[in-house]
């Protein structure tokens, strides 16, 4: 399973276009994902103090567009990137993904 971080009402809007393309897509050419072990760390480097997010929980197997697992920054640690828009139906639930009252994330029970 890879998680992606997103905005709850962008979701929405995915949902009723069945398809998300993501704020990355056109700009960078992937959509950004994580892994359990490591989307706490992209989200408090990338969304500190931001609300109304949620996880995308995907099974890579379902995913129709290239998912290539590359270090692009040299951290040594390899992330799911998806080349191309996500179908819908690839994403097996939905998290809330709040951050704490420090504005800080931790991992959220369901994934723990």
């Amino acid at each position: 399973m890879i998680l992606h971080i997103l905005k709850t009402d962008a979701w929405e809007k995915s949902k009723a276009d069945g398809i998300y393309i993501g704020d990355t897509l056109e700009k960078e050419g992937f959509i950004h994902c994580s892994t359990a072990e490591t989307v706490v760390k992209v989200a408090n480097f990338n969304f500190e103090n931001v609300h109304d997010l949620i996880l995308l929980c995907i099974d890579e197997d379902q995913v129709i567009a290239e998912v290539k697992w590359e270090d692009l920054r040299n951290t040594g640690i390899n992330f799911p990137h998806i080349y191309g828009p996500l179908n819908i139906e690839s994403v097996i639930k939905t998290v809330p993904f709040e951050p704490k009252k420090d504005g800080f994330f931790k991992l959220p029970k369901e994934l723990a």
